[in-house]
């Protein structure tokens, strides 16, 4: 979907474009590999598999939101951006429902709750959340992050930020913890789903806001239509190719075995 500054030239035409563009986005609409993993069939191979690549993305996903708070247009952008980073690095959030007044906590650093999961599944520390550990479609995911959501232009990380936000918030989270407690059920009954789940309860309270943010960001002064669109689809052209790298590589193993 593209789309000219000629041809949204009002907020109702462009979120007209954004819903064609994003809303729409094969990605967002069916998640092949989401789709899959939520019927709980994954062996532990393939759960060891999706974990690293997972990690590899939460981890390097600190890069992208640094980046995007060091860009931040103003100082509003800038705390909301914090909020996120800090709420990823172990602050948590304080009763107000934000990290102002929250406090740190190694344990509540996102990744490594997420190391706790891997533990689980036999992973050890150096197996996860290495650049090194990432396939090129996850890298090339993390890298689109840094260039797209942490983009310098606030038109361009508004654009991949609302794409995130609303991939993120279309039901991915539901998918995988259905299929974790299939086999956490059968098989795991000591796998940790804390991370997921409060991940999903965390993007229902963002999914909230994803509309205002969306007026805020078309009035903006010197705000592009045409870069916003640009920035996120290309940004889940990148997620899809994180999710299709995943379920190509399961299928490759599995007919290889």
């Amino acid at each position: 979907m593209s789309a000219t500054v000629d041809s949204v030239s009002n907020l109702a035409d462009f979120k007209r474009a954004v819903a064609a563009c994003i809303d729409a986005h094969p990605i967002v609409c069916s998640n092949r590999y989401a789709t899959w993993f939520s019927r709980g069939d994954a062996t532990l191979d393939e759960l060891r598999d999706f974990t690293v690549q997972f990690s590899v993305f939460s981890h390097l996903f600190i890069e992208a939101q640094l980046r995007k708070c060091i860009n931040a247009p103003d100082r509003q952008s800038y705390r909301a951006g914090k909020e996120i980073l800090l709420n990823e690095l172990g602050v948590v959030f304080s009763p107000s429902g934000s990290v102002e007044g929250g406090t740190f906590r190694f344990s509540a650093g996102h990744f490594e709750w997420l190391a706790g999961f891997g533990e689980a599944l036999g992973l050890a520390w150096g197996e996860i959340g290495k650049r090194s550990l990432g396939t090129p479609a996850t890298l090339a995911f993390c890298d689109a992050l840094v260039d797209w959501y942490g983009s310098s232009d606030p038109s361009t990380a508004a654009g991949a930020s609302h794409a995130i936000e609303h991939w993120a918030a279309a039901g991915f989270w539901k998918q995988l913890i259905a299929g974790l407690r299939l086999i956490k059920a059968r098989r795991l009954p000591d796998l940790p789903l804390g991370f997921w789940t409060w991940h999903d309860a965390l993007e229902e309270r963002h999914a909230a806001h994803t509309d205002d943010e969306l007026c805020e960001a078309f009035r903006r002064p010197g705000f592009s239509p045409d870069r916003f669109l640009a920035s996120g689809g290309a940004m889940l052209d990148a997620v899809a190719g994180f999710w299709n790298g995943l379920d190509e590589s399961r299928l490759q193993k599995a007919q290889a075995a």
